[in-house]
């Protein structure tokens, strides 16, 4: 797998792995051997960034990734989060300077590592001064503790306070065919100040595959259950994008999944999209992805296609969509 650089010349591979999904989030969490597995499976296919966060079962995440990498942990790059009161996304945010030490020092213990190559704020906090989360990653990174700082659906007021005080390696965002906002002020401003770029979410939350219907039913404990999105009128509203996409694998004998992802590389030099799944057959059709190349025709009919579908309902549930963007 070819590698892409980061702001601050972090060198990562073009597709990452979001480990979320493992135990968090999409219902049960995966076996610990076969996430295990997966995860040793992606360093054997290419893969150098993995990326996981606190408030992904409270360290639970972090824990079975770091013994996961453990063989290899120095020849990899370990992206993960502070930013949420306890660990905990449904408790609101939490940026003090005190909490992000108590987290990081977690995380290093949870990973078992002696540093955190990626730290980003998992979400702005709008009580906590932005020249203050920096300055204390700032000071991490003086610690030996942390070597790059990085952002999470942060706007653009908050990208440029921050980098001002610390360069900001990434952003990390969600950005596919399924939702495109970030074009409008984000792409421009990671250009102007060489901020590298992480979609999470590059597979629309699965959408863009084609395996989720109108009919599909999610687990009791899957988040898309509370994704305007993902309601059953508004999955068969969309399906006109689905149809698009898979329109476009058939022609490139590739699958869906393959070009959207394909489709996301080609936006820019400095995306690296970190696609999850818990399946190791799926691991290895994301990772197909970087031998389908779209050439120009084909993505300025993407283009022109994706620019009259309508996409229909919100991203986010009200409560989650009032923490971005700030």
């Amino acid at each position: 797998m070819k590698t892409r650089t980061l702001g601050q010349n972090l060198e990562v591979s073009e597709l990452g792995l979001g480990c979320m999904g493992l135990t968090f989030g999409y219902g049960p969490a995966t076996n610990e051997k076969d996430a295990i597995d997966l995860i040793q499976k992606a360093y054997d296919l290419g893969i150098t960034l993995f990326d996981t966060a606190e408030a992904y079962s409270q360290g639970g995440n972090e824990t079975l990734l770091g013994k996961a990498v453990k063989p290899f942990r120095d020849k990899i790059v370990i992206a993960t989060k502070f930013g949420f009161l306890d660990g905990d996304a449904s408790k609101g945010v939490d940026s003090r300077p005190e909490r992000i030490r108590t987290v990081v020092e977690n995380s290093l213990k949870y990973l078992e590592t002696d540093v955190i190559d990626l730290l980003y704020q998992h979400r702005v906090d709008p009580n906590v001064a932005m020249e203050d989360v920096a300055g204390t990653v700032k000071d991490l990174i003086a610690e030996g503790k942390v070597k790059h700082f990085g952002m999470s659906e942060a706007g653009v007021e908050s990208i440029t306070k921050a980098h001002a005080v610390l360069p900001v390696t990434a952003l990390q965002s969600e950005y596919s065919m399924f939702w495109r906002e970030p074009e409008n002020e984000i792409l421009p401003l990671l250009e102007e100040l060489n901020i590298g770029f992480v979609p999470f979410s590059p597979l629309g939350k699965g959408f863009l595959t084609g395996a989720i219907t109108d009919k599909t039913k999610f687990d009791d404990n899957d988040f898309r259950n509370v994704v305007p999105r993902f309601s059953e009128e508004n999955r068969k509203a969309n399906q006109e994008l689905v149809d698009l996409v898979k329109a476009v694998a058939i022609e490139n004998n590739a699958t869906s999944a393959q070009v959207a992802l394909s489709w996301l590389l080609a936006q820019k030099s400095y995306i690296a999209p970190i696609p999850g799944t818990t399946k190791i057959h799926r691991l290895e059709e994301n990772i197909g992805a970087v031998n389908v190349h779209l050439n120009e025709d084909e993505l300025n009919r993407i283009d022109l296609a994706l620019k009259q579908i309508q996409i229909v309902g919100e991203r986010y549930p009200a409560s989650l969509q009032a923490r971005v963007g700030k």
